[in-house]
């Protein structure tokens, strides 16, 4: 059996403010497999985005272990964390990120940027193909709907062909049929092998998803 692409054990995440400090995540335990498809859901302030940060490795966890593909990734160096980012995870946002002055296939393009890769380009436009727009490669943001904009946004973060996809309320911005359209998207994505982790509030998403977790005070339920 293959190691989970992304997995955390016994993650406790704190923060100082306000001469406090602050449990976001509190002894959370979690893995997601290839292909599986998860919802995490979750009041306001439960833990919900530290937990995807952390999956994510833009964050450290103040103690536990988080493992890449069954490498314990906590204690990695910035540069190290950075690297395993661009290989093994992909992010999706509810606000898209889209940089307005670049068309749709340059914004798919950007997280190949810095490094010699031959075949982005062909990855890129396919990859857009795929999510169906073929005919929008030349489109700047501005002249894309919403639910074209997250799509941009979903071949962007599948581009670097990563074994997981966070996504951040992927529908919150989106009217339910666009929403739909994406979530119909996540599950082609899931059929190709790669692990889908949503937060979100939206419960759209719980009818896609094999498996819904809920955290609240930082802790999963």
């Amino acid at each position: 059996m293959s190691e989970p692409p992304l997995e955390l054990r016994e993650v406790v995440k704190e923060y100082e403010g306000g001469g406090e400090t602050v449990r976001a995540l509190d002894g959370v335990d979690f893995r997601v497999e290839r292909g599986e498809f998860v919802s995490v859901i979750g009041p306001s302030g439960s833990g919900k985005s530290t937990m995807l940060n952390v999956l994510g490795l833009l964050d450290v966890p103040t103690s536990g272990e988080v493992f890449v593909d069954g490498r314990d990734a906590t204690a990695l160096s910035d540069r190290e964390r950075t690297q395993a980012r661009k290989e093994y995870v992909g992010f999706v946002f509810q606000q898209f990120y889209l940089i307005p002055s670049l068309s749709a296939l340059e914004n798919v393009l950007l997280p190949t940027r810095f490094a010699s890769d031959p075949g982005a380009r062909e990855r890129a436009t396919d990859l857009l193909e795929r999510v169906g727009l073929a005919d929008r490669l030349d489109h700047r943001p501005d002249e894309l709907s919403g639910g074209q904009k997250q799509r941009v946004a979903i071949a962007r973060a599948l581009v670097n062909e990563p074994a997981v996809l966070l996504a951040d309320e992927p529908t919150g911005n989106l009217d339910r049929e666009t929403g739909t359209q994406v979530l119909d998207e996540f599950e082609h994505i899931r059929e190709r092998g790669v692990a889908v982790v949503t937060v979100t509030h939206d419960p759209l998403v719980g009818d896609y998803a094999d498996r819904t977790v809920s955290i609240v005070d930082g802790r999963l339920e």
